[in-house]
């Protein structure tokens, strides 16, 4: 590829040279590649501009004169940039695609798997780029971050391009949005499902992660927003596309173009009446849970604007029982019942303890943990989510990283004070889940809180150790079994 074919509109001298290739890694470097230098929060790749040049690189860009002469050119911003070139480097593939972008702190995954099964039942060749896998049509690829880096993203949505998807539902983070990372990718629609504190540890305050959140709105032809949560409120007041409102009935003034109403929830499903756009429908789904039924409303408001029937949405959620570790059932043999829930924010774990709680007959025991440098002030908050609606709390260790488990654990028992649940604590992942199951009777539900889909532990170094809750409840069942006999 030419050069000045890679920059569109920025101008050089050397616009007619030959290049192999962008990145913005040292490590990845090739000789007749561009290299973009983008300041990181650990690394600035400025620093290593001149060194570049000398390895190879035909041309460097920079957000500040480095004084290279005609092989740098200088932009405004380097990551807007990097996703630009990337885009064309690619061939544009995000302008082949539909694109349908979710965006929020929780229910994204959900959200995002519903619209992507409702589109395959109407026979279209869907690819889907989230927390828990990517996939290209049948095709399933490893998740490492939930919105790809820059050149890992164009790549994917090239290869998706060539596999002949009509249609990409993405899941797209505060962190992907305000790194850029999705380039000059343009939204068919987007939904935001809601914001609560997560990430503050990177974001710094609730602002800046709304603003982060809020990026997704100026590239997208149409908006979904939930209008029961306050930053919904907000966006859709600020947002000057073609918009929309949906959410659940709480209050009687309510009124949104997407609505559940009459909910009834139960463990082996739910039922509400849906209000779409003047029209009033009964739905059954096999997914339980209030969230599950404002996920619901989200996808079914999407699938009507990008044309899938409502009948092939309500089959759907007939027989979906839902996404891996999305308040998933865990099969036991035993007369209680175990669920598995990715829950790691005061939000979620409030929500989903408080929807269990509805269809709860005997007491709802509640395991989980916090992860280890991340944002430590959403602790004693958990722990104050889970005591408003858990009859017993069992304190255990999530994803620990380079921090001390005991000392996670003592940050969220301090959200404990003001209450008077009965607590345990054991840093023994494994062994709390025992210890919950070994306590629980007749009609109790166990919810595990943290993990869900992960099928691992982080620990000190970044080290991965195999653990799959799945797993876990299996050998504590037969322990259980084996001492109730």
């Amino acid at each position: 590829m030419k050069l000045h074919t890679l920059l569109e509109n920025l101008e050089t001298k050397l616009a007619d040279t030959e290049i192999i290739g962008v990145t913005d890694d040292t490590r990845a470097l090739k000789k007749d590649m561009v290299f973009v230098c983008i300041k990181g929060a650990n690394y600035d790749g400025h620093d290593a501009a001149a060194a570049m040049l000398e390895q190879g690189a035909v041309l460097v860009v920079t957000e500040r004169p480095l004084g290279l002469g005609d092989r740098e050119i200088t932009v405004p911003n380097t990551r807007r940039t990097y996703g630009d070139l990337c885009a064309a480097w690619y061939g544009h593939p995000e302008r082949k695609l539909q694109i349908v972008g979710v965006t929020g702190t929780n229910g994204k995954t959900t959200t995002a798997t519903l619209i992507k099964e409702m589109l395959r039942k109407t026979g279209r060749r869907v690819g889907l780029i989230g927390t828990v896998q990517y996939e290209i049509g049948d095709e399933i690829l490893p998740s490492p971050n939930t919105t790809p880096l820059t050149d890992a993203y164009f790549a994917l949505l090239a290869k998706m391009v060539k596999a002949n998807i009509e249609t990409v539902v993405m899941e797209v983070s505060s962190f992907g949005l305000e790194q850029y990372r999705i380039g000059p990718t343009r939204f068919a629609a987007a939904i935001f499902t809601n914001l609560t504190q997560d990430h503050l540890d990177v974001h710094g305050t609730m602002e800046n992660y709304y603003l982060a959140k809020r990026m997704l709105f100026d590239r997208c032809d149409y908006a979904i927003v939930n209008g029961n949560d306050d930053y919904g409120k907000r966006l859709y007041q600020e947002i000057t596309c073609e918009k929309s409102t949906y959410g659940i009935r709480q209050h009687a003034a309510d009124s949104f173009d997407a609505m559940a109403d009459a909910i009834t929830l139960g463990t082996e499903g739910t039922k509400f009446t849906l209000r779409l756009h003047g029209e009033t429908l009964p739905m059954s789904m096999r997914m339980t849970g209030m969230f599950n039924v404002s996920n619901a409303v989200a996808a079914i408001a999407v699938g009507r604007r990008i044309g899938v029937p409502m009948e092939t949405m309500n089959e759907l959620l007939l027989h979906y029982t839902g996404v891996r570790g999305r308040c998933e059932v865990i099969p036991t043999a035993l007369d209680f019942t175990v669920i598995c829930d990715y829950a790691h924010t005061p939000d979620a774990l409030e929500k989903t303890l408080a929807s269990l709680r509805e269809c709860t007959v005997g007491r709802l025991i509640a395991v989980f943990g916090c992860g280890g440098n991340r944002d430590a002030a959403k602790r004693p908050k958990m722990a104050a989510a889970a005591a408003n609606h858990a009859d017993f709390i069992m304190i255990t260790s999530d994803n620990p990283r380079d921090e001390d488990p005991l000392a996670i654990m003592q940050d969220i028992l301090e959200g404990l004070a003001d209450y008077n649940v009965p607590y345990q604590t054991e840093p023994d992942r494994a062994e709390a889940i025992y210890l919950a199951m070994k306590q629980a009777k007749t009609g109790d539900v166990v919810l595990l809180a943290g993990k869900g889909h992960e099928d691992y532990q982080i620990i000190a170094g970044g080290v991965h150790l195999h653990m799959d809750e799945r797993e876990l409840v299996a050998d504590a069942a037969k322990r259980v079994f084996l001492e109730k006999m």
